[in-house]
């Protein structure tokens, strides 16, 4: 090459100017930085969000569990799709109501009628356990007396058994049938003080299994010992409901067209038949001054009313001074408020069913799912020309439970239901929030690494 085109090719390369190698990697990698950071930051937000959500159960400002003790409240919503569940973090605490039925949110695909509702003791905070089949809450779904603790029916065949689910530390505990051959256990009383559960067996008493036999055992809950209330052959009502005395020390029961008075040491105390369209008025029924109370219908109509018997003898001592509930299949009595005010459910009749709840109608069916549209927990006060509705539920919540400390803290809140996705939902958002920020990320990442290789090759001169 001659000296000539040398100085003239050194001329034409000082012409061109330089491309700012660093300066252009320096700026790539700040930008690749500031995007990653972006998506990080939207990614921690909606994670942030997630627990606001699942606290959000209930409505801004409620105080938080404990704060002004268990109360009633004044109206019940639904679960909300993906709500939690009775042993999902953070723990639900002790309940106020169960519910259950046919509504959005208590059923499924598989479980038909199987979910039910669990109410927090003092905050609109709802959680949901599945059962599996239909079991209505306060005949077989029960909430301990302290709220505390739900028993459920559980297993099937050989197997069968009562789980006690535990909404303070989230554990199950399974209690296997005390009845050897049993096919069918079913929670069927709470003592008062919770430390024992009365249960049902149904128990084949043929090979061909075209018989059965009923079995109430007491079960302790801290040894596992069991005491053999009653046996006898199947029954339509058997045990249904059982009505502990405030000590624990006896249990009323409705067995057929009778009420049988034991002792938890298994020891029959006493029996007397029922009048006709009258029941043992529920696990409430247990008066204060050491007499009991059944439920009766007034001839001809549907209305209903509480009256007072002799549990010695079963003599009619008249009807109690509560005014009537009018326009139900039948009520339930929860127990009794420190004024005196009993508190009842009330099953409002479904306009579809083709029975006539003005006439006679076996007890056990007036409380089956088909026969109900709604219920309502009333409070009927001395005195009082019509009850009080304290509660009132959604239609086709057709069950429900209330516990025995909030029944005695005779109080009533203010509530407002959540709507809306429940907690699972929001932890499912969350994780996927998770995976799409990761991988936006580092789909980043590799493109602002690609960039300062691409910049990072110095021209050739």
């Amino acid at each position: 090459m001659s000296v000539r085109l040398r100085e003239a090719l050194r001329e034409a390369a000082a012409e061109v100017p330089a491309y700012p190698v660093h300066e252009r990697a320096v700026r790539t990698a700040r930008r690749t930085r500031r995007r990653m950071a972006a998506a990080v930051a939207a990614v921690l937000v909606l994670v942030a969000l997630v627990p606001v959500a699942v606290r959000g159960d209930g409505r801004p400002g409620v105080a938080p569990a404990g704060a002004g003790g268990p109360a009633l409240p004044d109206r019940i919503g639904l679960p909300g799709f993906g709500a939690l569940r009775a042993t999902d973090r953070p723990r639900l605490g002790p309940a106020s109501v169960v519910f259950s039925g046919q509504a959005r949110g208590l059923t499924g695909l598989i479980d038909e009628d199987g979910t039910v509702g669990i109410v927090a003791a003092d905050a609109d905070r709802y959680r949901t356990w599945t059962v599996g089949h239909e079991a209505p809450a306060g005949e077989q779904v029960l909430l301990s007396p302290d709220g505390r603790r739900i028993a459920v029916p559980a297993g099937s065949g050989e197997h069968p058994r009562v789980d006690l689910v535990d909404l303070v530390d989230g554990t199950v505990r399974r209690l296997p049938s005390p009845r050897p051959g049993s096919t069918l256990t079913e929670p069927a009383g709470w003592a008062p003080d919770g430390t024992a559960l009365v249960v049902r067996d149904t128990t084949p008493t043929n090979p061909e299994g075209s018989a059965y036999a009923n079995t109430l055992s007491l079960v302790r809950l801290d040894t596992g010992r069991a005491v053999r209330l009653l046996e006898t052959d199947q029954l339509p009502i058997f045990g249904t409901p059982v009505a502990f005395t405030a000590d624990g020390s006896r249990l009323a029961l409705q067995v057929g067209d009778k009420v049988l008075v034991t002792g938890t040491d298994g020891q029959s105390i006493t029996s007397f038949p029922l009048p006709p369209e009258s029941g043992l008025a529920g696990k409430g029924a247990w008066l204060p001054d050491g007499m009991l109370a059944l439920v009766s219908r007034d001839p001809g109509t549907t209305r209903w009313r509480l009256r007072r018997v002799d549990p010695a003898t079963g003599r009619d001592l008249g009807v109690l001074a509560l005014p009537a509930v009018d326009g139900v299949t039948t009520i339930r009595l929860l127990g009794w408020w420190p004024d005196g005010s009993a508190l009842v459910v009330g099953y409002r009749p479904d306009p579809h069913s083709p029975e006539r709840f003005d006439g006679p109608v076996d007890m056990d069916q007036r409380t089956v799912y088909p026969n109900v549209q709604t219920v309502r927990v009333l409070g009927l006060t001395p005195g009082a020309v019509a009850p009080n509705t304290l509660l009132t539920a959604p239609d086709q919540v057709l069950a429900i439970d209330v516990a025995d400390a909030v029944v005695r803290a005779g109080r009533v809140r203010a509530a407002d239901p959540p709507a809306g996705p429940g907690g699972r939902f929001w932890w499912a958002a969350g994780a996927a929030a998770l995976v799409l920020g990761g991988l936006l990320a580092r789909r980043l990442l590799r493109r602002g690494r690609a960039l300062r290789l691409t910049r990072g090759r110095a021209p050739r001169g």
